[in-house]
């Protein structure tokens, strides 16, 4: 769920009297559990400038830094900060966030994530994490004290994003979605991993079947590893058939992106899966993704299955690949 306030368009002037681009900044914060981390990796993947855990009393200072050399550009800045953050107090935070607001060289927006508790009490013991307000007494406690916290940052927040029933892949859409605008004329580009045994991604451009190479599942010492671990990689790529298909893939997807760039489209999704969605797809999607980014792309990488505790046993069980 996201909600949001719409503001006004600052009145326009004449182009001999412009004045000097406002620096966006967005304020990231809200429960502990939440999804800020993963909202400020996307940011950081769009373009943002990012800094996690600021002290916030020192943000006006941190603003008022000089960018490098004249009339450099300052890229778009995001700032997360919880209830962990040294001296943190959302009135003051609140008061700070209304004085830079009246500043008319700055563009301010603030994003509040927030969850169930119930969910939350979930995450934590699923993670086994203990909660920083909790102390001895259970996680459902610290989560009352800080949802308390925090009401009035709530209540003041420009946008609020609900994430009860988001995966991390949903929250990274929504935040890609509300926040890729920022880099104008950008095209959108998300790579992922996924196992044919879990089911297509749902919403995918272009999907390639990685299941034609030779599987690192059938060898014992590389089964526990994933295409993130070097000997995997060294594995996939002693495939006779590898270094063809990755260079006519690549080949087709830097021919097609700039391509749909020029007709428009915002958001390119390129899916690689394999059987399980732990070695081949992974590796192979690691491996474009950093050549888009060697070619000027921005991609944001996702493993849909790459946690996934059964998928060994999903693996194994189907009939041996050859």
């Amino acid at each position: 769920m996201v909600n949001e306030a719409v503001e006004g368009d600052a009145t326009s002037q004449p182009e001999s009297q412009a004045a000097p681009a406002r620096q966006r900044l967005l304020l990231v914060t809200g429960m502990l559990g939440a999804g800020k981390t993963t909202a400020l990796r996307v940011l950081e993947d769009l373009g943002w400038e990012i800094v996690d855990n600021f002290p916030i009393r020192m943000l006006e200072a941190m603003i008022d830094i000089a960018p490098d050399g004249p009339g450099a550009d300052r890229p778009p800045l995001a700032i997360g900060f919880d209830s962990r953050t040294r001296g943190f107090d959302p009135e003051r935070v609140i008061a700070q966030v209304k004085s830079l607001g009246e500043r008319r060289e700055i563009e301010l927006t603030t994003l509040f994530l927030d969850c169930s508790s119930n969910e939350l009490e979930r995450r934590y013991n699923e993670t086994r994490r203990r909660h920083v307000l909790a102390g001895d007494s259970p996680v459902s406690t610290g989560i009352r004290a800080e949802r308390e916290l925090l009401a009035p940052l709530r209540r003041w927040a420009d946008i609020l994003v609900d994430t009860t029933e988001y995966t991390s892949n949903d929250l990274q859409r929504v935040i890609r979605e509300r926040f890729a605008s920022s880099v104008p004329g950008e095209l959108t580009v998300t790579v992922s991993s996924f196992g044919f045994s879990r089911g297509m991604p749902p919403v995918a451009d272009l999907v390639f079947d990685m299941r034609f190479l030779d599987n690192p599942h059938w060898d014992a010492r590389l089964r526990p590893q994933t295409g993130q671990d070097p000997e995997v990689g060294e594995y996939i790529r002693k495939d006779p058939a590898y270094a063809e298909a990755f260079e006519r893939i690549r080949d087709l997807l830097l021919l097609l992106l700039p391509r749909y760039r020029q007709q428009g489209k915002a958001y390119v999704h390129i899916a690689f899966g394999c059987t399980g969605g732990r070695h081949r797809s992974v590796f192979t999607a690691e491996q474009i993704a950093a050549t888009l980014r060697h070619s000027g792309f921005s991609p944001t990488l996702l493993h849909r299955n790459l946690g996934s505790r059964a998928a060994d046993l999903l693996e194994g069980g189907l009939q041996r690949e050859k």
